[in-house]
């Protein structure tokens, strides 16, 4: 295995904890020719610096092999089953239970490139943002649970069902936290379809100016960390199903960084070019 090349390699340590949870190959075929290891550092190279599939670096493997993998694991649940499992092993790592019994939903409106089809695209009159809407849901540490992405016209009562069903299918989060763009007929549409709880944190009334929100600061906080993955800036995806891969790749890379973090985070140290 060569050193790491690029900041968004995983360590040894890291790699160590996705392997496992890789399907295994194809027996009574060619063998692979690329290392599994490759592959997923192809794929978070693009995560995390933006680039688009057909322009990874030649010392990576080739775009269309990157892009295939991508694709069968995605199809196969590989991510959901990757993030799932790191979760947990995040969550044991501080001590929670392996599931949430709460969680916290926002929404996320985010520009589309030219590569965003009309039919999975709007405008966001609120947010004055012409292309998608990322629903997502964390638990109370700020790991994410899922994801959704629709059109940024949806309104976010009415998109939040998507990734609310989706949490109460795969996990025991019967109490969730919302902002006030939530309320309404959302609230008694939660409580009776779901049996959960969906609480309203509301801005003080006499708040002036910026100020951190009991339990909405995790999720926002989940949203900053996922928008630093230059992929995720904008919507670039012709698929939504492929943009909520994307965002679970930021978040599996973020949870793998956490579960294998000795010490304070540091930033990359600066390359001066004469």
């Amino acid at each position: 295995m060569p050193p790491q090349r690029y900041p968004s390699d995983l360590t040894d340590a890291q790699w160590d904890l996705i392997t496992p949870l890789l399907p295994e190959p194809n027996s009574g075929g060619r063998p692979e020719k690329h290392p599994r290891r490759e592959i997923v550092n192809a794929i978070l190279y693009v995560v995390r610096s933006g680039c688009p599939w057909r322009y990874l670096p030649t010392d990576l493997p080739p775009w269309q092999t990157v892009y295939w993998y991508f694709q069968q694991w995605e199809q196969a649940g590989v991510t959901e089953a990757l993030l799932r499992e790191l979760r947990i092993r995040a969550r044991r790592q501080d001590g929670r239970d392996d599931e949430p019994s709460a969680g916290i939903i926002d929404s996320q409106s985010v520009k589309g490139a030219d590569t965003v089809g009309r039919d999975s695209r709007g405008y966001d009159a609120g947010k004055k943002v012409n292309g998608r809407k990322r629903f997502i849901i964390t638990d109370t540490t700020g790991l994410l649970v899922t994801v959704a992405v629709m059109a940024a016209s949806w309104q976010d009562r009415d998109g939040a069902k998507t990734a609310l069903l989706s949490a109460y299918l795969t996990t025991p989060i019967r109490h969730v936290f919302a902002d006030q763009g939530f309320a309404g007929r959302l609230v008694d549409w939660v409580r009776e379809t779901l049996r959960t709880t969906l609480e309203i944190v509301r801005k003080p009334a006499d708040q002036r100016g910026f100020s951190v929100i009991a339990r909405r600061w995790v999720v926002e906080r989940t949203l900053a960390w996922l928008t630093a993955c230059r992929r995720l800036a904008r919507d670039y995806e012709r698929d939504p199903k492929i943009s909520e891969a994307i965002i679970r790749w930021a978040a599996i890379a973020g949870m793998a960084r956490r579960l294998t973090r000795t010490g304070p985070a540091r930033r990359q140290a600066r390359i001066v070019c004469d």
